[in-house]
């Protein structure tokens, strides 16, 4: 092989070596996009349904359904909430947890998932 002819093999190498890695740093970068998107869905239905727990303040359904709806607005399903109801003047918090599916190639379909929580003082209501 002639000095061309090896320049040209290394320079395929490196125009490969630089498709992989620039492959593989937009799937990082598509699977960390998803997570920041789920934790701000997860943060955005616990703080919906927290206070819910208490009193409706204009919801329309259950804190579950409160935080379905506000997940929703954030591009994830709601996976779970424990978040019950308590008319009490004791402080609550409710725990959400959240998910979307992504498509991340070469891997394919992967589940992305988030929790948070959020704790409602009802006696702050009060005043003082």
């Amino acid at each position: 092989m002639n000095d061309r002819g090896a320049a040209g093999v290394v320079l395929v190498g490196v125009a490969a070596l630089v498709l992989m890695l620039g492959v593989a740093l937009g799937a990082v970068g598509s699977y960390l996009n998803a997570r920041v998107q789920m934790s701000a869905a997860a943060d955005a239905a616990a703080l919906a349904a927290a206070p819910v727990t208490f009193l409706p303040f204009g919801a329309a359904g259950t804190p579950a359904e409160e935080a379905a709806r506000f997940a929703r607005l954030n591009g994830a399903d709601l996976d779970s909430c424990v978040c019950p109801v308590d008319r009490s003047f004791e402080p609550r918090t409710v725990r959400v947890e959240v998910s979307t599916t992504i498509m991340l190639w070469p891997v394919g379909r992967l589940r992305v998932s988030a929790t948070s929580r959020a704790e409602f003082l009802p006696a702050l209501l009060l005043g003082g």
